[in-house]
């Protein structure tokens, strides 16, 4: 509820660039949630608290959030950066950047 009335009352001092492209003030936008239920991909979403204690390791590089990373073979990387994520807007942004940088299924 806090998250919801900071993005309406003050949507340009909220922290989460990640979060202002995929969500409006109360729900997940509709561009975005069509193409994460039509997309060969699975999505997790985890705030930074819950990552950082799903993913606790000394080994793991220090990320920057909001970040999006993708899982292989060679662990955790970076898909999509911090920086980048602040550059965007608008849904299509992120789909058409998820969708140049990771590999069909």
């Amino acid at each position: 509820m806090l998250d919801s009335a900071h993005k309406a009352i003050s949507p340009s001092t909220y922290d989460c660039a990640l979060c202002s492209i995929t969500h409006g003030v109360f729900s997940e936008r509709e561009q975005w949630k069509a193409y994460r239920e039509s997309s060969e991909h699975e999505f997790l979403f985890l705030h930074r608290d819950e990552f950082q204690r799903q993913f606790r390791s000394k080994w793991l590089p220090k990320f920057s959030f909001p970040i999006v990373l993708e899982a292989g073979s060679e662990g955790l990387q970076v898909l999509i950066s911090n920086e980048e994520l602040a550059e965007m807007a608008q849904p299509q942004e992120l789909i058409d950047l998820i969708n140049g940088r990771i590999l069909p299924g």
